[in-house]
């Protein structure tokens, strides 16, 4: 379903059933008994960003170590980034699918049955101001419903169904954020708004994938197959990520400047091999963008992977240049240097917790996205992209680059 879609469903249908479910959840509230106990089976719904399964991990092992069971909901295309970590047990993992209206209708009905088998407690919306999310928070069954609300902010509207309301902060990195929401259900007091507390830099500290020497292998074997002469020592693998998601194709940084910078870095290392990578409905771009660069050390490997196998990639890579997408935050479970293109977000709330580097204009018009706009800019120009130069970018590479 495309996204514009979703978002006029969920304006559409969200508001009125939002209203509804308002007066459902305080009708079952006044016969629910308050939660006396701490929270033990503990789930996270975050649907559509899969970098934020990577950003939010700091807050679930803050759960884990507190002795919460982890339950976890998500849309079925990105679950797979979930398994970066493996923090959430598959078994409590619940995907909903979003290919059509039937299927997301059937899969929720089947959600509001899995949380009560499963006796969920609290649930942690960490989404923005998505309507859905609201209302399968505010119907889950959980006596502890924890969430961002607007306030006095011109927020969008979610309904009253949450029973731990925290002011997302716009000035805070979203990990902090999430860490935030997970404060807010061991308040010993109720509070307006909740998590009134300071959170530490080494509290979004991510943790790292164990990458083996056999995975390594199984690597270069990938690599030595689209390239025969690959030798592993002499070679060095700088990864080219060209695309970002659907989501917000703004944040694409422009083809004919990563040709050229892919051009630059060939023409000035000749032990450089450059993979330009992606998902497999992007092999048929890349492969533009191989042709164009015009060197045999180019090489197309989108789709060559799966998602789960991208951090043995980054584990033998020199470094990663990305639009900022999914694999900027997939990299952050690794030691690999990344840099980042971000235009209309920005790397203050949404930069990657690994070793990255963001690379960033600072327009006046950005960030133009936010989660007081449903995370829809009005822009059709990007000029935040364009105003970033191959020179610039290069000049920025160029010192990892000499290592």
């Amino acid at each position: 379903m495309k996204v514009d879609t979703m978002r006029r469903i969920d304006h559409l249908a969200g508001v009125p059933l939002c209203f509804l479910a308002t007066w459902l959840v305080k009708l079952a509230d006044l016969w629910r008994k308050p939660a006396s106990t701490p929270p033990r089976k503990v789930l996270l719904i975050e649907l559509s960003e899969m970098g934020s399964a990577i950003l939010v991990d700091p807050a679930m092992r803050k759960l884990q170590d507190k002795g919460a069971e982890l339950f976890f909901v998500i849309f079925s295309k990105n679950a797979a980034s979930l398994r970066l970590l493996n923090t959430v047990a598959e078994k409590n993992v619940f995907t909903i699918r979003e290919d059509g209206l039937v299927p997301l209708a059937t899969d929720t009905l089947r959600f509001f049955l899995w949380t009560r088998r499963h006796n969920i407690d609290t649930v942690i919306d960490l989404e923005l101001f998505s309507r859905f999310t609201a209302l399968l928070s505010g119907l889950s069954g959980a006596t502890r419903r924890v969430g961002y609300h607007a306030f006095h902010n011109e927020g969008l509207y979610r309904g009253e169904m949450l029973s731990h309301r925290v002011a997302y902060n716009p000035h805070m990195h979203i990990a902090k954020n999430f860490i935030a929401l997970v404060n807010a259900i061991y308040t010993e007091k109720p509070e307006r708004p909740y998590s009134k507390t300071l959170i530490h830099d080494d509290e979004i500290t991510l943790a790292r994938a164990h990458i083996s020497e056999q995975e390594q292998t199984f690597i270069h074997d990938r690599i030595r197959a689209d390239y025969a002469d690959y030798e592993v020592g002499r070679h060095r693998i700088v990864l080219i990520n060209p695309n970002a998601s659907e989501l917000l194709i703004q944040r694409r940084w422009m083809p004919e400047r990563y040709i050229e910078i892919m051009q630059r870095i060939l023409a000035d290392h000749e032990d450089v091999l450059i993979l330009i990578t992606g998902a497999p409905a992007e092999r048929n771009e890349a492969q533009g963008l191989k042709e164009k660069v015009g060197n045999d050390r180019c090489i197309n490997f989108a789709g060559r992977l799966r998602l789960l196998e991208l951090p043995m990639l980054y584990s033998v890579a020199h470094l990663m240049l990305t639009n900022d997408s999914g694999p900027g935050h997939f990299s952050a479970i690794t030691e690999l240097k990344t840099f980042v293109i971000f235009g209309p977000e920005t790397p203050r709330l949404y930069g990657s917790l690994g070793n990255s580097t963001p690379i960033y204009a600072g327009l006046a018009c950005s960030p133009c996205v936010s989660a007081g706009n449903h995370r829809k800019t009005p822009c059709t120009d990007n000029v935040c992209l364009q105003v970033i130069s191959v020179d610039e970018v290069y000049d920025i590479l160029k010192p990892a680059l000499q290592h």
